[in-house]
């Protein structure tokens, strides 16, 4: 199952679904996190299954919502993108082969491994954020890892179902949730591994972020701090 979270990109949503490679991906699943426009239709129209949240809860929260149902409904492996159009669909073949070669239990698309890696005009203090974030997770999770920001990734069951990785804690609503699951994957013993993936930003009027600067890299920053520092799990 591929999920991707959205919130008022009736536009880009649009692109997400038509590019996410058939029949690979056995279900596209476009979690609306409250959107006021007509994201959930134009999913539909392209033949998406939407589920909705009922109103703005955050991102960590839609994100869950997917996994639950993922888990519920037998899926083997999960895929999360962005509802954005920032990702690209048509590499989530590479997410998968580590999984189907080594075995790999959480595949992390990175960026930065990409060659020539192009992010199209990222702000400023994104640039910054990214590239500070990696290396502060890296002591934190105990591995060096050159992307921890980056939403697009794979997890089997095994580690969603894995009981001492506690998603459903309120603290992870927002932008927590995603660094808190690859922190407690990799020191739960999982193996994980990145592949190099494409990201790229859209010019500023097309809308290229939601996160605020202060609050929302604070909300990504928390769970480094929090279980670094040994306060939550």
């Amino acid at each position: 199952m591929a999920i991707a979270p959205v919130l008022d990109e009736e536009v880009k949503i649009r692109h997400v679904v038509r590019r996410t490679p058939r029949p690979l991906v056995d279900e596209v699943l476009v979690v609306d996190d409250g959107s006021t426009d007509d994201s959930a239709e134009v999913a539909r129209e392209e033949g998406a299954r939407v589920h909705s949240m009922g109103r703005v809860v955050g991102v960590g929260a839609a994100i869950r919502a997917g996994f639950d149902l993922a888990l519920s409904e037998g899926f083997d492996v999960a895929v999360v993108m962005a509802g954005n159009n920032k990702d690209s669909p048509e590499e989530i073949p590479l997410l998968l082969d580590p999984m189907l070669d080594r075995d790999a239990d959480f595949v992390q698309g990175s960026r930065f491994l990409k060659e020539k890696a192009d992010f199209g005009p990222m702000p400023a203090y994104r640039k910054l954020a990214t590239r500070l974030h990696p290396q502060l997770f890296s002591l934190v999770s105990g591995k060096r890892v050159t992307e921890s920001t980056n939403g697009f990734r794979a997890i089997r069951r095994s580690v969603l179902e894995d009981p001492r990785i506690r998603l459903h804690q309120t603290w992870l609503d927002g932008y927590e949730l995603e660094p808190y699951l690859y922190i407690k994957t990799i020191r739960l013993g999982y193996r994980t591994e990145e592949v190099p993936v494409t990201k790229v930003y859209p010019p500023k009027s097309q809308g290229q972020t939601k996160m605020k600067p202060i609050t929302g890299w604070w909300s990504m920053l928390r769970p480094l701090v929090y279980m670094g520092l040994g306060l939550r799990d």
